[in-house]
């Protein structure tokens, strides 16, 4: 199966946070909050949404850093993903 976004919505893909620091300090891994970043999975096709023209910054492949309580959760084929409008990704990481 695949995900594909309508409108201005981006699939997301969490990328795994570091489990031992620069330092070789293993970080526990029950009250860790889960990082920001993501992989960009998929792109909509952006267009008219709500009145408004929104074209589509962001591609497939990007690293990007996202508000911390947006989108919705997806589970797909045991796989973990996040739905969110464009607006709500913050940054490209380069």
């Amino acid at each position: 199966m695949k995900l594909v976004p309508l409108g201005d919505r981006v699939v997301l893909k969490q990328l795994v946070a570091e489990e031992v620091t620069s330092s070789g300090i293993i970080l526990a891994t029950q009250n860790k909050e889960k990082p920001q970043q993501a992989e960009v999975v998929a792109v909509g096709p952006g267009g008219m949404v709500d009145g408004k023209e929104v074209k589509m910054e962001v591609k497939a492949g990007d690293q990007v850093i996202f508000s911390k309580y947006a989108g919705t959760e997806v589970k797909l084929d045991n796989e973990e993903y996040i739905i969110v409008k464009q607006s709500d990704i913050l940054a490209i990481v380069e």
